[in-house]
């Protein structure tokens, strides 16, 4: 069976785009609307939203970058743009690291890239066999509402949350089609909480690779990260930009992690401007 894809725009340039941990491509679609407009733009579905994928399959992420090499070969892919946010920014800097003859840029939102320090913490928990109890988002995972039966309470509901404060009325609406999937009278979240919560537990502590290989990247990266983001720190990006100086950086204010939901035109003219220049 092949890889599921979305694919938008009839013309330009081809463009690969990556999602995020429990955030489906319809959820970016004010985003990929604006990509589409200018490039072929391509949503890899990434392996929880296979059918009959088991999160017990991964034990760190580095199956998800063969997910999409291999997706690009069954293809017959050329070379192209790679977007990628969140754990998609991680797929495709190691895919861009592994192979870079296959992309011609690289675009990360956001990846979820820390320093060595927190990298070796990491891997200790994991030694330990503690990383269910004690990863900072599987709780608030595992009490997520699973099935719902009406989408314009559940926005009414999310209106409210801490979490969508930088999120418009149309963006909100965007990310709840995205993960609802209608299953009898009501909707599913088409993203499971237990493929949520290995991503979330099967990170970080494979990633000292990232650090080693990342002076070699031989391709043009932008990395567009939110302003209150608790994930690509500033320290971070100038850690970035010391081992591959040739890196640009964005920082888009008032938006945190989820800078592709919440600053769909900040990111997409931050790619747009990038791209037309090296290109």
């Amino acid at each position: 069976m092949g890889i599921p894809f979305t694919s938008l725009g009839e013309s330009g340039p081809p463009l690969h785009f990556l999602h995020a941990n429990g955030y489906p491509p319809g959820c970016y679609q004010p985003l990929l609307n604006r990509l589409s407009k200018q490039y072929q733009v391509v949503s890899v579905h990434q392996r929880p939203l296979w059918p009959d994928s088991r999160p017990a399959e991964i034990s760190d992420w580095l199956p998800l970058t063969a997910d999409f090499l291999r997706f690009l070969d069954d293809r017959q892919e050329g070379t192209s743009v790679v977007v990628g946010h969140s754990v998609g920014g991680i797929v495709a800097l190691r895919a861009a690291l592994l192979q870079p003859d296959r992309f011609q840029a690289l675009v990360l939102i956001d990846p979820v890239l820390f320093p060595p320090s927190v990298i070796r913490t990491w891997q200790v928990i994991h030694k330990l066999g503690m990383v269910y109890q004690v990863h900072p988002l599987v709780l608030a995972s595992r009490n997520r509402l699973r099935q719902f039966d009406d989408k314009e309470r559940l926005f009414n509901g999310y209106r409210r949350k801490q979490v969508f404060r930088y999120m418009d009325d149309a963006t909100l609406h965007a990310y709840i089609d995205g993960i609802a999937c209608p299953e009898n009278s009501g909707y599913k979240l088409c993203y499971s909480v237990e493929w949520e919560m290995r991503i979330y537990v099967t990170s970080v502590w494979h990633d000292m690779d990232i650090w080693r290989n990342l002076p070699g990247l031989k391709i043009p990266l932008l990395v567009i990260r939110g302003a209150e983001t608790d994930t690509f720190w500033a320290s971070t990006a100038r850690r970035v930009i010391r081992k591959a100086p040739a890196t640009r950086v964005v920082t888009v204010p008032q938006s945190t992690h989820l800078v592709a939901l919440e600053r769909p035109a900040e990111v997409f003219q931050a790619a747009r401007f990038f791209l037309q220049e090296i290109l």
